[in-house]
């Protein structure tokens, strides 16, 4: 009992219900293990007594916690009887304990009656309710790489997201693009390619240079001699990598797209900055700060020691050692090549924001924030102190996946961040809306609990491990509210009771995907129209999931067959998928949405979205792969090396790829968004102007 109690204080779960009326016990090992991750030893019985003495002494003589979070502008909680407190305010203002309290990050100061204890905590006011999105807002979901223009250099860039915003906005009247996690990746090692999933960066604060339009920095235009030749050639290089894409049946190379546009970046570095230019990126590396200097700092010591830092030098490893500040200084040339990228980046999607606002998104781009990092990049080396060392977050077992997860992905320690002010959490937030119209968070379940595997274990061997949600969700709606973003929680799958509830209290809106959407506590048919939740963005698929294409004709079916993934024969899975979606298209036919008949399958796809569009969602999206017929997923989980996840660039219904110019003059892409567009704004409120 002694160890379930300890572990309940820490938010260490001790068993776990992964259906509703069953219970799973956690492995006594796995507790200790993830109790040590957080600095408690519960090996022993006396181990377990003296961390609860520890505890429960440190509890009774705490004047404040770390942390605390107000929802609202105030009052603050109760304080022992005769303390008095004051409230450091983070415009530099001293305001009484009584409140009210601004918004904002505050440091709140605490003297006992005796006098003589004293405790700062850091305060943060939040907002009540995050920002909302306009009603009735249509959009695209894409990912940003598998859209080649003519410009390209060899996937999608910020400048074809520029154009696709501004385009998709003053030709189909959209409110928004919503693009993949757009964080820097770990760079390929010697010999092994770049992790191309965009869901485990190397950091989530900072995007990656990978993503650059080269051309559109300002010293390109100014090459001149032998470095304006050579440019020109790498725009050879360029085109050849586009045209091997978009005509030759070649993936998406990540590895040569960033070698190429960093020898296309060094030449242009050369070039002198006029004042204004200089002065900007000064700027910016002194708001970005030690975020900044430490993630340029590991990408430069990457290229020297490997992207693992784990495996650098032992003095590295650490870095705020002596060590790691001198070979900060050896290396100060690329550390400001890294910062300067980082800027050049930054520049360019304030740009693309620009750009779909100005031509009329009410939303304009929305960004995604993957759940963590991988373990050997810059965000892991630099918050140390934030992250549980010996630990990954994944799923426990599932309906779905009867071995569970690992992603991968080393956990934050909830006691790191409240000990930290939030801070890891709020810097990463305001960098991600930074040029946001609004932010999707991927599963956003892990704001109130994740699943923490430890290292070297099966998935099934984890445990949950519970975040302060108040928190979690204070400090998100007060960066929300800064950027005047409004957030969109992946809430797909299992998800604790309740959880959907307190997001919506907050006004994150969830994610809701067709193919889910059922009478799951009746007859389990799918949902009518007007039963779905209004607070959503309400979709066909993802990009962990089959085109519409590829559903309605079972073809993701075969597609699993031929991988090895089905987990039944295959006549009895199409028979299923069959059932499935033959129910979906006679709803759709109840309703009128099938006029040409459930055989025509453009028609059919169209009807999927005239359906979305009658649910009372505020958001639409429509996966941009779905409206030129494209039937491959962009990522097929289960699989590594047997599919080429996360390269592929947006193909029509035959497989042949699509360029972004041959999108906006696709007769397929303008049919489906022509009714769409028609059906938005007959439905818009009067407010919104139609």
């Amino acid at each position: 009992m002694g160890r379930e109690r300890l572990a309940a204080l820490h938010g260490v779960a001790t068993s776990y219900s992964p259906a509703p009326g069953r219970r799973v016990a956690v492995l006594e090992e796995t507790v200790v293990a993830v109790l040590a991750a957080l600095g408690v030893d519960a090996s022993t019985p006396h181990a377990v007594r003296l961390a609860l003495d520890h505890h429960e002494r440190t509890a009774a003589a705490r004047l404040l916690p770390p942390t605390v979070v107000l929802k609202g502008s105030g009052p603050l909680p109760a304080l022992p009887e005769g303390t008095t407190a004051r409230v450091h305010t983070e415009d530099g203002r001293v305001v009484d304990a009584a409140g009210p309290f601004p918004y904002g990050c505050h440091r709140l100061h605490a003297v006992a009656p005796d006098g003589v204890r004293s405790a700062t905590a850091t305060l943060i006011v939040a907002p009540e309710r995050l920002p909302a999105p306009p009603e009735r807002a249509h959009g695209f979901l894409v990912q940003l790489y598998s859209v080649l223009s003519g410009r390209s250099w060899g996937m999608g860039d910020l400048g074809d997201l520029a154009e696709l915003a501004a385009w998709s906005a003053r030709a189909h009247g959209a409110d928004f693009v919503q693009v993949n996690p757009l964080h820097a990746a770990v760079p390929g090692a010697v010999g092994a390619p770049t992790d191309p999933s965009p869901y485990r960066p190397s950091s989530r604060r900072f995007a990656d240079p990978v993503h650059l339009r080269v051309e559109d920095v300002e010293e390109y235009a100014r090459l001149t001699g032998p470095a304006r030749e050579h440019a020109g050639k790498l725009l050879e290089e360029a085109a050849a990598l586009r045209d091997g894409v978009l005509h030759g049946g070649a993936l998406i190379d990540r590895d040569a797209v960033r070698a190429l546009k960093l020898r296309a970046l060094e030449l242009v570095r050369a070039v002198p900055r006029a004042p204004e230019r200089a002065a900007a990126y000064a700027a910016f590396r002194a708001e970005q700060g030690r975020a900044l200097e430490d993630h340029a700092t590991w990408c430069a010591l990457a290229e020297t020691h490997g992207t693992d830092w784990r495996r650098w030098p032992e003095g590295l490893r650490d870095p705020r050692s002596a060590r790691t500040a001198r070979a900060r200084d050896g290396l100060a040339d690329r550390v400001d090549l890294h910062s300067w990228l980082a800027w050049l980046t930054d520049r360019q999607l304030a740009d693309a924001q620009r750009a779909a606002r100005g031509a009329g998104m009410r939303v304009g781009l929305v960004h995604d924030l993957a759940v963590g990092v991988h373990p050997s990049g810059a965000d892991a080396w630099a918050q140390q102190d934030a992250f549980a060392t010996g630990m990954s977050v994944g799923a426990p077992p599932d309906a779905f996946n009867a071995r569970g997860q690992d992603w991968g992905l080393p956990p934050w320690r909830p006691d790191a961040l409240e000990a930290l002010g939030y801070g890891p959490y709020r810097e990463l937030l305001r960098g991600r809306l930074r040029h946001a119209g609004a932010l999707r968070v991927d599963h956003v379940m892990g704001l109130f609990r994740l699943w923490w595997v430890p290292e070297g274990c099966e998935p099934t061997r984890g445990t949950y491990v519970r975040y302060d949600p108040e928190a979690m969700l204070g400090v998100l709606a007060l960066e929300a509210h800064r950027a005047g973003a409004a957030v969109v929680g992946e809430d797909l799958g299992t998800v604790e009771p309740g959880v959907r509830d307190a997001l919506a209290a907050r006004g994150v809106l969830g994610t809701s995907v067709l193919w889910f959407e059922r009478d799951w506590d009746g007859s389990g048919a799918p949902l009518e129209p007007a039963r779905w939740r209004t607070d959503c963005l309400a979709t066909a698929t993802t990009h962990d999931l089959p085109s519409t294409a590829s559903r309605l004709t079972g073809e993701h079916v075969g597609l699993r067959h031929r991988l090895g993934l089905l987990d039944r024969p295959l006549a009895e899975a199409l028979r299923e998928d069959a059932r499935e979606v033959g129910e979906w298209l006679a709803l759709f036919e109840r309703l009128g949405l099938l006029p040409e008949g459930p055989r025509e399958e453009e028609a059919a796809v169209a009807a999927v979205h005239r359906f979305l569009l009658l649910t009372p969602a505020r958001m639409i999206g429509v996966w941009l792969p779905d409206a030129v017929g494209d039937r491959r997923p962009q990522n097929l989980p289960g699989t590594w090396d047997q599919y080429p996840n996360w390269r592929l660039p947006v193909a029509d219904a035959s497989g042949r790829p699509v360029s972004l110019e041959q999108l906006m003059d696709s007769p397929r892409l303008q049919n489906l968004m022509r009714t769409l567009t028609q059906q938005v704004r007959g439905a818009r409120p009067a407010a919104d102007g139609g």
